[in-house]
């Protein structure tokens, strides 16, 4: 049974960078076949599927916001990382990690508020 927990600022000003990340319990996050996920949810809108980073170490974003997000691991600490460059207001949201394998199971964190500041 895979556990997340995720991380962050809380409150960050804007144009600054929000790091956010995802402590993983329960399997290692090298292990073969899983997808390691950056979800949000802004006030009154939609969940909002961020980017992933897979146990290669390849990376994949939504186009909208590829140009000011990185997703790193840390495979000693067992946690990867999120970094959403220069925000505003409009990415204040809740952030969630997840997983998934390639058996179709899928996992959620929390979640973590992140508000900007102007």
């Amino acid at each position: 049974q895979v556990q997340l927990q995720e991380s962050g600022p809380g409150l960050v000003k804007a144009s600054q960078t929000a790091s956010l990340s995802c402590t993983v319990s329960g399997d290692s996050i090298a292990s073969a076949g899983y997808y390691w996920s950056w979800i949000r949810q802004s006030p009154g809108k939609g969940l909002e599927w961020m980017g992933a980073i897979d146990t290669s170490g390849s990376t994949y974003f939504s186009p909208s916001l590829e140009s000011r997000t990185s997703i790193f691991r840390d495979t000693p600490k067992n946690r990867f990382t999120l970094q959403l460059r220069s925000v505003t207001p409009e990415d204040t949201a809740v952030y969630y990690c997840a997983a998934d394998n390639i058996a179709g199971d899928y996992w959620w964190g929390q979640g973590t508020q992140v508000t900007v500041s102007t």
